[in-house]
């Protein structure tokens, strides 16, 4: 018997006695699938070859070498990532990250032919596929503009590129088996103070109803909209305001998206997870690290995300709570950031099936907030690395920081290769 199974042994003992079992966390960790954003391994450029400016807030820092130029090597990339993360695992696109572009064809129509490389590729893995439209980076974002630009023809194209967006993902859903979530983010909005805040979420909602207005079956494909606090250009007024999405999809049936990103840096999403699901009900969570500002750093195990993986746990068990990851960094190992992260949200997803609930909720309904206190205190020493360890190494995935030897080893072989 090695040291990780001697260390699991240990701590199934240690849990056994607060009423946790170890064995059935993992069971349930298995089954809580994380889609992989593959916009961390190209640093959200996309393969259109048209040379667009990263437009509509996004920024990217950094210049490690070995930047995915094409959906091959992106998947290539993906490859190694998955391999080094366990459990069960979706992928997540960007509409610009696409196989193939056909001559006189633009966003507003593609077709699930310019991804068919996407399609073949998870259908041979096995894995489900999460699709977005890319409101940003192409010259018909005009101002900072798209679907509630005032102009009728600029929100014709982006209203065009949605209902494009949503065909590709039912597609993916109906060939790979499993709903693909469709998420809605636009980046429009004010750098200054705008003279009439109403208008534009007028026309938003209008674009967002007839985007919206060609039914899909939900056993295929599910919409969600994205809300944000501000973006660059955009520091005074975003039309997308938390608001108004989440009054847009309580009315619409549609999944609200968080952002842990695109909220007040002070302001934790995992507290919003409750309320909403007490109400309105589907979640998808786009699961970020803002520092000072919606920076998009790389998942680490802080408090937010403890907090995030706990109240994800809690609500209903993980049931109607989507998590997808939104970072990208390019300061360093692209293929190490996406690991890094994925096993960051797992951690704190086991922490939460690991906490000893019963026992916390017993004292807190008999108003024993003394205990209370004591016991969700204590849960923080408990052995949840020694679980986390054991799971790694029963789904063949290197325990600890192990995994970084296949990178390196990659890194050399191939991305240090690329120009």
């Amino acid at each position: 018997m090695g040291n990780i199974e001697r260390m699991y042994e240990l701590a199934v003992e240690r849990y056994a006695a607060r009423g946790v079992d170890p064995a059935a966390a993992m069971e349930r960790l298995e089954k809580t699938a994380v889609s992989i954003h593959a916009w961390q391994g190209d640093d959200v450029m996309g393969f259109e070859h048209a040379n667009h400016a990263l437009t509509g807030g996004c920024q990217v820092t950094g210049n490690y070498p070995g930047r995915a130029r094409d959906a091959e090597e992106l998947r290539a990339d993906l490859d190694l990532a998955m391999s080094l993360i366990p459990g069960t695992k979706r992928v997540s696109l960007q509409a610009h990250q696409v196989d193939w572009m056909f001559p006189g064809v633009d966003r507003d129509a593609f077709t699930v032919e310019n991804f068919s490389g996407w399609l073949a590729w998870a259908k041979a893995r096995g894995i489900a596929m999460d699709i977005a439209p890319a409101f940003y980076s192409h010259p018909m974002l005009d101002h900072g503009f798209s679907l509630s630009h005032p102009d009728k023809a600029v929100r014709r194209f982006w209203i065009d590129h949605g209902k494009a967006v949503r065909r590709i993902g039912e597609a993916f859903g109906r060939e790979l088996g499993s709903a693909s979530v469709c998420n809605f983010w636009a980046p429009d909005g004010f750098k200054d103070i705008p003279a009439d805040r109403l208008s534009p979420r007028l026309r938003l909602s209008e674009a967002l109803d007839e985007c919206f207005s060609e039914e899909m079956d939900e056993r295929h494909e599910l919409d969600a909209v994205e809300s944000k606090l501000f973006g660059l250009g955009a520091e005074s007024y975003t039309v997308g305001s938390s608001d108004f999405y989440l009054m847009y999809a309580a009315r619409n049936n549609k999944l609200i998206c968080l952002d842990s990103g695109h909220f007040h840096p002070t302001e934790s999403i995992a507290d919003k997870l409750s309320a909403i699901t007490a109400r309105q009900g589907r979640i998808l969570l786009h699961v970020s690290r803002g520092v000072r500002w919606d920076s998009d750093h790389v998942v680490v195990l802080n408090d937010e995300l403890l907090g995030i993986g706990a109240e994800t746990v809690r609500c209903s068990g993980g049931s109607g709570i989507f998590i997808c990851l939104d970072y990208f960094d390019a300061s360093i190992n692209r293929v190490a950031a996406w690991v890094i992260g994925a096993r960051n949200m797992l951690k704190s997803l086991l922490i939460g099936l690991l906490d000893p609930a019963n026992a916390v909720r017993k004292a807190e309904n008999e108003f024993d907030f003394t205990t209370r206190l004591a016991l969700m205190e204590e849960a923080k020493e408990l052995p949840w690395s020694a679980v986390w360890n054991y799971y790694c190494l029963k789904r063949d995935v290197p325990a600890g920081a192990d995994f970084l030897a296949g990178i390196r080893a990659y890194e050399k072989q191939v991305l240090l290769k690329r120009n």
